[in-house]
């Protein structure tokens, strides 16, 4: 029986079991095609590492004498869509069986059950064996309860997989030291030391190029500084933990004007596209700090344990128990434009320029910086969710649509309710200014509310309970927000809306 096997870019687990039997008679088929590059529009160095990473990946399989299909960009056998190459394919080889892993996007996932239902062979689909739950588990756990609270479900999972337990409790006696991981950088604290990884991409960027594939963003394709093999993802995760898991803790909420990556460990594409997998990046972090718990504290790692075996599972489980309607929500019904900066960075806000430089040159931004500088400011403006889903999904290098939707329009943007975050994540420039460098040299000003050199967060997060409050005061979390509010003097509170409105309307 002769099979076809297809791969998609973010499924190259070296570590899965088709690789562990007899390949005679298989076929695997990888291929870039403008079907993934133009659904919505990437960052250049997004569709370049996964490209390479693709590449990567298939000469590794022929070195095992294993057969390959790849269709390149600009292959004549290329239709450009998965169906149609599949279905070319199977007739050509005159193909008996086609698998395939499970899709971890919901439109791929449907175009897969639709292209079973048209084939006349047999057809199959397995488990990817990356996460450490499948898809119904989060559904299954929360079933019956009224809200998806995600501390919760990490209880569950440290207990479940025995993760920094201690005879059924939790190491150090807390399940959690986000407490400790809220400190603002400072160089006296020691400049990290990064990894340099400098690929030379030239090639597979003309290909790009000339295919006319609309992108954002810059890249040096000389020294293209993301993994794009397992050998890298795993050099670059040894890295972290040796020189970078000492802080990370400490510092992953913070920001800095003259840092991209602080402690973060730079990983995610890595995991995202399959290359590693959460299990062995949590045993190797592990694995490190127990050989090292004079010099990195607890809290360092159980912040870094939550981000993989917590949020990242939950956030899966959270896509695949609400789509395909979750990505339409909209219940705070915002529906300004994005702003224009968003693609240029040309805005006179320091901490916005410098976050959005940040991802347009590097299409990355950590955690905060996504939550609560552009997602902030994209919520405060009332902006339309579907148009900072878009950018959300297209800048940044690890953004696939089951981990980026929930985190934009639950965490980020709250258009789902309230399923994510029990509130709202908004913020004046307080938060900012306390957090980061970026208001230290900023022309506005984080202490006053109201104008011309007011810092527009200010006005903007003041503006925006006064409009939303019929939604969101029933919300308990919310109390305190709404009581410092009601302390806020007439004059005051029509100078903030204008001063808001002006800024919702220039965007700059």
């Amino acid at each position: 029986m002769k099979t076809l096997r297809l791969l998609l870019g973010d499924q190259l687990n070296q570590k899965h079991s088709w690789f562990r039997r007899s390949q005679e008679n298989t076929i695997y088929f990888i291929a870039e095609m403008r079907q993934e590059t133009d659904y919505t529009v990437h960052h250049i160095q997004k569709i370049v590492a996964f490209f390479e990473a693709m590449q990567n990946f298939a000469k590794w399989l022929q070195s095992k004498g294993i057969k390959v299909i790849y269709y390149r960009l600009n292959d004549k056998n290329n239709t450009q869509d998965l169906s149609q190459n599949i279905q070319a394919i199977i007739s050509k080889y005159k193909i008996d069986k086609f698998e395939y892993q499970l899709p971890d996007e919901y439109r791929l996932d449907q175009q897969l059950q639709q292209l079973q239902k048209k084939l006349a062979i047999e057809s199959q689909a397995y488990d990817t064996e990356h996460f450490l739950t499948d898809r119904e588990e989060l559904r299954d756990f929360f079933q019956g309860k009224k809200t998806l609270l995600m501390e919760s479900f990490y209880h569950h999972m440290r207990k479940k997989h025995n993760i920094l337990m201690n005879k059924g409790k939790p190491e150090g006696g807390k399940w959690n030291f986000d407490q400790s991981n809220r400190n603002k950088w400072h160089q006296r604290s020691g400049k990290p030391r990064q990894y340099q990884i400098q690929n030379n991409v030239t090639s597979t960027l003309s290909r790009i190029k000339k295919a006319g594939v609309k992108t954002i963003g810059n890249i040096d394709a000389e020294r293209f500084t993301w993994p794009t093999s397992r050998g890298e993802s795993l050099r670059l995760l040894h890295h972290f933990c040796k020189h970078l898991l000492i802080h990370f803790g400490d510092f992953q909420d913070a920001m800095d004007s003259d840092e991209i990556f602080l402690y973060h460990s730079r990983i995610s594409f890595s995991l995202n596209s399959k290359l590693i997998s959460p299990k062995e990046v949590i045993d190797t972090a592990l694995k490190h700090w127990q050989e090292n718990k004079a010099t990195i504290t607890l809290n360092q790692i159980e912040g870094f344990v939550r981000q993989i075996l917590g949020w990242r599972e939950y956030m899966r489980g959270v896509y695949w128990m609400s789509m395909p309607g979750y990505k339409s929500e909209n219940k705070l019904k915002n529906n300004n434009p994005l702003s224009g900066f968003f693609w240029n960075a040309k805005t006179s806000m320091n901490c916005l320029h410098h976050t959005i430089k940040n991802s347009l040159d590097n299409a990355y931004a950590h955690h905060i910086q996504r939550l609560m500088i552009t997602g902030n400011f994209a919520l405060l403006t009332q902006t339309d969710p579907d148009q900072v889903d878009s950018w959300y999904l297209g800048i940044y290098i690890d953004a696939i649509q089951w981990v980026e939707l929930p985190n934009t329009r639950g965490m980020s943007q709250f258009a789902d309710g309230g399923l994510v975050a029990s509130k709202p994540y908004i913020c004046s420039g307080s938060y900012i200014n306390k957090m980061s460098s970026y208001c230290r040299d900023c022309i506005y000003n984080v202490k006053q509310r109201t104008g011309d050199q007011a810092c527009p967060f200010n006005s903007l997060y003041w503006n925006f309970l006064i409009e939303k409050r019929k939604m969101l005061e029933g919300n308990p979390r919310m109390a305190m927000m709404f009581s410092l509010l009601d302390k806020l003097e007439r004059h005051e509170v029509a100078a903030i809306q204008q001063r808001a409105k002006e800024f919702i309307t220039k965007r700059s």
